[in-house]
């Protein structure tokens, strides 16, 4: 199987318009939080991150497929002992522009280490927020189950009367559970609460986030073949992952050196797909480097 890590340098305002219309199965990335990572991408203010992120937003839009699903990794800060409001209202100037507010998952950073401010604790967890254009997308939701575990052995020992059947919810949301269903069950969905540790270790970037962050979302929302786009690529954690799980990707960064590193990286990285070593053909001038 052959497939492509599509490489630009660039500002992906203006790269995203080289791209076709219709064209991504999934976007997964982390762009600059508000007043974060200045010295290497200048920082936005937060009362102008809406601003700035709104025509990448429009953008996007167009160049996902309907069936696909933009995830977005992004976290508030904390100005003057004050919770921002920016990414609250960037979903609201999300959904104005025809996005779909789907779901918003939660990443627990389990090795974050104790913290504290005079009114806060600190931060172990950040955001990533789905966003649809249709309201039927490609979601592969098998893919990510995970083992039973002990709930299995100490919930399902023994069942009472009321586990036996529909257990309507009790605050009237219309939703129900039957615990009966799961008995023979080995497998179980997850909740939206991704339990990762982070990795920042040797990755030349100052705000990596671990590679089964984007691995668990390109099961969810992807198959083999399908393409990948990061407009904030990094250090290429997103890229490195896609191609690895034989998915095309496309990577953009405003910074050269970050842009050098994943092109050289991945020119050199060893792949195994279908358990055969890979080699690799680059093709001038639009970046291409094809992973055969």
């Amino acid at each position: 199987m052959k497939v492509f890590a599509e490489l630009y340098h660039g500002d992906c305002k203006e790269v995203l318009k080289k791209l076709p219309d219709n064209s991504v199965d999934l976007i997964f990335t982390s762009p600059p939080y508000a007043d974060q990572r200045i010295n290497t991408y200048g920082g936005i203010h937060p009362n102008k991150y809406v601003d700035w992120f709104i025509p990448i937003g429009q953008e996007l839009l167009r160049v996902l497929k309907p069936t696909g699903t933009f995830v977005l990794n992004i976290k508030e800060r904390v100005v003057n002992g004050e919770r921002s409001t920016y990414v609250i209202e960037l979903i609201l100037e999300m959904r104005k522009l025809g996005w779909l507010w789907t779901e918003e998952y939660i990443w627990h950073k389990k090795n974050s280490y104790p913290g504290k401010w005079p009114n806060r604790f600190r931060d172990s967890w950040e955001r990533l927020i789905q966003f649809n254009k249709e309201r039927k997308f490609n979601m592969y939701q098998d893919e990510v189950m995970v083992p039973m575990g002990d709930w299995k052995k100490s919930r399902l020992k023994k069942l009472s009367e009321t586990d036996k059947q529909r257990d309507e919810s009790k605050v009237g949301s219309g939703f129900g559970k039957n615990i009966s269903n799961w008995m023979d069950r080995e497998m179980a969905y997850p909740t939206n609460v991704l339990h990762l540790a982070t990795e920042c270790n040797n990755k030349n970037h100052s705000a990596t986030f671990p590679e089964a962050l984007p691995e668990w979302f390109i099961k969810l929302f992807t198959k083999k073949g399908d393409v990948i786009l990061d407009p904030f690529m990094g250090s290429g954690t997103t890229i490195f992952v896609a191609n690895r799980m034989q998915r095309n990707s496309v990577g953009i960064d405003i910074v050269q050196d970050y842009y050098t590193m994943v092109k050289d990286r991945v020119q050199t990285v060893d792949y195994y797909l279908f358990e055969q070593k890979t080699n690799y053909e680059q093709t001038e001038p639009n970046g291409r480097i094809s992973i055969r």
